[in-house]
Order: C-alpha cells, then structure tokens, then sequence
C-alpha cells in the first residue's frame, strides 16, 4: 500500500464551487450550494477500491448519520482516473454507495478539477468548511490505520466536526489524512 499524505490546504482557504454528478441516490448534478450545510460541509475525496477507505468506510457512514441531523452538509467526491482505474467507474461507484449505504452524494470528478481545486492528494482526504465556506480543517480521521492496532474512532474528525456545529475554535494544529494517492490523468 502507498502511503500518500494529504497536502494541507490552507485554512480559512473558500470552499471551491463544483458542478459533479452524484453517482448515489439523485443521478443529477449537484454543487457545493446545493449540498452546503447549515452550520458547516465536509467534503470527503474517497475512491471504490483504496485499501484506506475500504477500512474506514463504515465509520464515515456513522459520522455522516450523527452529523446531518446537526446540520453538517456531507458529499463524497472520486476523482481518480477510470481509464486506468476501471473500479472507480460511475456505475461502480454507485454500488459502493448502496453497499456502505451511503446516505450523502458521492460525485464523480471526471475532469479532476474540484480535486485540484482543492489540492487533495489523498483517499481518503478530508476539508471540513464553516458555515461561511471557510476551511477550518483537513486532516485525519484519526490516529487509526490498517493493520496499526489502534481502534477506529474518527476521533479527530468528529471533534472537528463538534467544534463546528458547537461554533468552537478548531485548533489549528492538524495532522493529515494518509491514504491511496488520488489517481491522477
């Protein structure tokens, strides 16, 4: 497995604009407006096949269920190149979605661009943006990796996300996710 660090945007960076189709429930486009949640959006870059997010999916679901509710926006995006990715495909992608019941969109970036624009290196990475739009962290799940032994919380997200919801400072010090390399063209 390749361990591909995140890049750390910049906080306080604005949420870049996108227009994706959403492989899961709607089959439509949607963009960062649309999704946008009340109190704040996390954007989650996750592909079908990486070793890291098969690991950590079932606690992302958890953590989409507890924080919708609180008014937090969820949206999944693949960017990886299903040229030479075919298991990334859209029409994959959407199984995946049914198979982790999936309860946010999940978009496909087949042009790549809301992956740069937002300078995500990894799968999973995850941005966590105010309610202004403003990033207020990117960074791991937790401390939990596959095969380390350490118990899989999403310590680090969800505290991020409480502080959000609770309208907290986040502290800036942040580590960063650790996954697949996104799959780039």
């Amino acid at each position: 497995m390749a361990r591909t660090l995140s890049n750390m945007l910049t906080l306080e960076t604005i949420a870049p604009e996108f227009y994706l189709k959403d492989t899961n429930a709607t089959n439509s486009y949607l963009s960062f407006e649309n999704i946008k949640g009340e109190k704040g959006t996390l954007v989650m870059f996750i592909c079908n096949h990486c070793p890291f997010v098969l690991y950590v999916m079932d606690e992302i679901s958890r953590i989409a269920n507890d924080y919708k509710a609180q008014g937090i926006g969820i949206i999944a995006i693949s960017s990886n190149d299903v040229i030479n990715y075919p298991q990334d495909a859209p029409d994959l992608m959407t199984n995946f979605a049914l198979e982790y019941k999936m309860s946010f969109p999940y978009l496909y970036d087949e042009t790549q661009e809301v992956a740069k624009a937002n300078d995500a290196a990894c799968t999973p990475d995850f941005f966590l943006f105010d309610s202004q739009n403003k990033l207020v962290y990117r960074g791991q799940l937790d401390d939990s990796r596959p095969g380390n032994e350490i118990a899989l919380t999403g310590s680090d997200l969800r505290t991020a996300l409480d502080c959000v919801v609770y309208n907290q400072t986040i502290n800036p010090n942040q580590k960063p996710s650790i996954g697949c390399n996104i799959k780039w063209k």
